[in-house]
């Protein structure tokens, strides 16, 4: 166990509690849309629909791959991240799940089916801006990932207009291909559906809660990574149990990549310049872990990955010192487990600066096609080094997240089943909704973008209410997309603003 102080434990302990109760309220509004259908149509009663629900959610967050939770932490600055465990970065994290819970809690109080990725994301963002506003020598808004920002807001805008025409699209077919009336009629008030009908929508349940799962209850996972990793680096740092062929082949990987790196250092100055201490391949060693030299390549990286960092001679030579340093951290290791404690929370930094940088030069087309697949190879390698959430995490947010449901579902199935549209949800809407949502989100998984349930489902419902000419409720419809509207500004100012009173009170306590 690491050496942490009473302080840290404490703000350990409520930044745990924060994170899960923001994975509780999301539970309020993402995951009760997954059981709104069966339940508003009587397929299941509302208690075994939840249970039900949060056990899919449960195996959906168990199976997930993590790539949903660290692009979410991709959208943070990177001194922010890799300092998670300073006084800025406790500042950084209760202003971003205060400020999602604030917006969920008033929206879900309101009935209103909000983005809870949404309210997360806009407060990422207003953390980065009021970061690079009070940092000196940052230019204001460069604390933002905005390509990262900007791939995450396309598929959270696209994500919806799927949703709409597509479910619409599927519930159209099946009134073509499937000849049964009572998939298509309103639900009686007092009984069940058919049996054909109750297992087509437990599996359509099953479907979303199961997605929602491996995409909604990642973005938790990913900030309470980030907060182990800062407080409890010896045991969270990195993945200890990688060994045997898959550390090999890092190492194979970081060899063919320095020799790669090494040759942009000795081009950009010139040929006949050794810039500060590239890799094995130049005989020349990587400065010491904490000297002056290392603090100014760790400097030099991260002002590259900032939005309209340039990259140039200083840039190459400090990712490859950098690189060098991953090297020398894992030479002579069969195994994780024999790296000092000491050294996880260095390797985890080199790790997560050089996998940036070369993503953002893979990106940008700054490597020949025989280069980039190494560098992509590599990149993968590295990936495997701290892309990992203990299960144990995975299944507390899983909980968090079910018993959110169980307290507040009814809210959300109450607008979903018979507010949208002004006439009552039919077993087919029901069904094309979420079958769309399921496939929708499985896609992003694919991709590692977080989506919203929220935004899925609500469209797919409006738009079978659409193709059925069952007619919107315009008031419903209003308040919903004001909410979406306001989602990110008003996250974005909460953000912000509650960004610059952490690190006002960070300061008074003393921690750094």
């Amino acid at each position: 166990m690491d050496d942490v102080s009473t302080l840290s434990l404490i703000g350990l302990g409520a930044a745990l509690l924060l994170a899960f109760g923001f994975e509780f309220v999301n539970g309020f509004h993402d995951t009760a849309n997954a059981v709104a259908t069966v339940i508003y149509t009587r397929a299941m009663p509302p208690t075994l629909a939840v249970v039900w629900s949060g056990s899919m959610n449960l195996l959906g967050v168990l199976l997930s791959s993590g790539a949903v939770a660290f692009g979410v932490v991709a959208l943070l600055p990177v001194e922010l991240v890799i300092h998670a465990g300073s006084g800025p970065g406790y500042a950084m994290v209760f202003a971003m799940l205060v400020s999602a819970i604030i917006w969920n809690l008033g929206t879900w109080w309101r009935g209103l089916p909000a983005s809870s990725s949404h309210t997360l994301i806009g407060a990422i963002m207003g953390v980065g801006l009021m970061n690079s506003l009070l940092t000196p020598g940052h230019v204001f808004g460069d604390g933002v990932n905005w390509g990262k920002v900007q791939d995450t807001i396309t598929a959270l805008l696209v994500s919806p207009v799927i949703g709409f025409v597509v479910a619409g699209a599927l519930l159209l077919l099946a009134k073509v291909l499937i000849k049964y009336p009572a998939l298509f009629k309103e639900p009686p008030a007092d009984k069940p559906p058919p049996w054909p009908i109750r297992i087509l929508l437990f599996l359509t349940c099953t479907g979303v809660s199961f997605a929602h799962g491996s995409n909604d209850g990642q973005k938790g996972m990913g900030l309470i990574m980030l907060i182990l990793v800062g407080v409890l680096p010896g045991a969270y740092a990195i993945d200890v149990s990688l060994n045997g062929p898959v550390l090999q082949q890092l190492q194979t990987n970081n060899k063919a990549v320095s020799a790669i790196i090494d040759k942009r250092v000795e081009a950009s100055s010139g040929g006949g310049v050794q810039l500060a201490a590239t890799s094995a391949a130049t005989a020349v060693a990587p400065p010491a872990v904490g000297s002056s030299e290392d603090a100014a390549n760790e400097q030099t990286i991260s002002d590259y990955l900032k939005a309209g960092g340039k990259l140039d001679a200083k840039t190459y030579a400090a990712i490859a010192a950098k690189n060098a340093q991953i090297a020398a951290f894992l030479d002579g290791k069969s195994s994780l487990t024999d790296l000092p404690k000491e050294d996880r929370k260095p390797l985890r930094t080199d790790t997560y600066l050089v996998g940036s940088a070369l993503d953002k030069m893979s990106k940008n087309k700054e490597f020949a096609p025989d280069d980039l697949a190494a560098v992509k190879q590599y990149h993968k390698s590295l990936d495997k080094l701290t892309h990992f959430i203990p299960t144990w995490v995975k299944v507390a947010i899983a909980l968090a997240l079910g018993l959110g449901t169980m307290i507040g579902w009814k809210r959300i199935v109450e607008t979903v089943g018979s507010k949208i549209g002004k006439a009552h949800l039919t077993y087919g809407q029901g069904a094309a909704a979420e079958l769309v949502a399921y496939a929708t989100i499985q896609g992003a998984d694919i991709l590692g973008l977080p989506v919203s349930t929220t935004h899925i489902l609500s469209s797919g419902v409006a738009g079978t209410m659409a193709a059925n000419h069952s007619g919107l409720q315009g008031k419903t419809l209003r308040d919903i997309l004001l909410a979406w509207v306001l989602t990110l500004p008003v996250c974005v100012f909460l953000g912000s603003m509650l960004f610059a009173g952490g690190l006002l009170f960070v300061e008074k306590l003393g921690i750094r």
